[in-house]
């Protein structure tokens, strides 16, 4: 699919119902959003295959207490998602998202620990995302309000 100067192509995924991940190329840089997902060789194999991949979204929904529920539910936890990361041969930013509320800063700190070498960090509230054709791709956090 197009829309204007970029192209949107459906990713698979592995999960209990139907998902597919996305990856959105402005032609200068891509995005990868994982959706909800276990772990997915065919997932891997497409990733690594972007040879323009800038950042990559992926979903991490339990923490290490839960792993057993992310496995049965084909989630990510931090131990899952340092596997799945491993497999990564492209540069590539790493955001999480789909963070448990209650849990959103045991798992980031567990995913810090478990998946060092790829300095993952959380989407967040209000995060705003560029996307342009002629333009790198750029993240861009809010600032705290505290």
């Amino acid at each position: 699919m197009r829309l204007g100067q970029r192209e949107i192509t459906a990713l698979p995924a592995s999960h209990t119902v139907p998902a597919i991940g996305q990856r959105i190329d402005s032609g200068a840089a891509s995005l990868v959003f994982t959706g909800d997902t276990g772990p997915d060789d065919d997932l891997w194999e497409a990733i690594n295959a972007i040879g323009n991949l800038r950042y990559l979204i992926i979903e991490t929904a339990f923490c290490e207490r839960d792993r057993d529920m992310a496995a049965v539910s084909r989630h990510l936890c931090p131990s899952l998602l340092a596997g799945e990361l491993a497999r990564l041969s492209v540069p590539a930013e790493v955001f999480m998202t789909h963070l448990k509320p209650g849990d959103r800063a045991v798992t980031m700190s567990q995913a810090t620990g478990l998946a060092r070498r790829f300095l993952p960090k959380a989407l967040r509230e209000r995060q705003v995302s560029e996307f342009c054709a002629t333009h790198h791709t750029r993240i861009t956090l809010p600032q705290d309000r505290r």
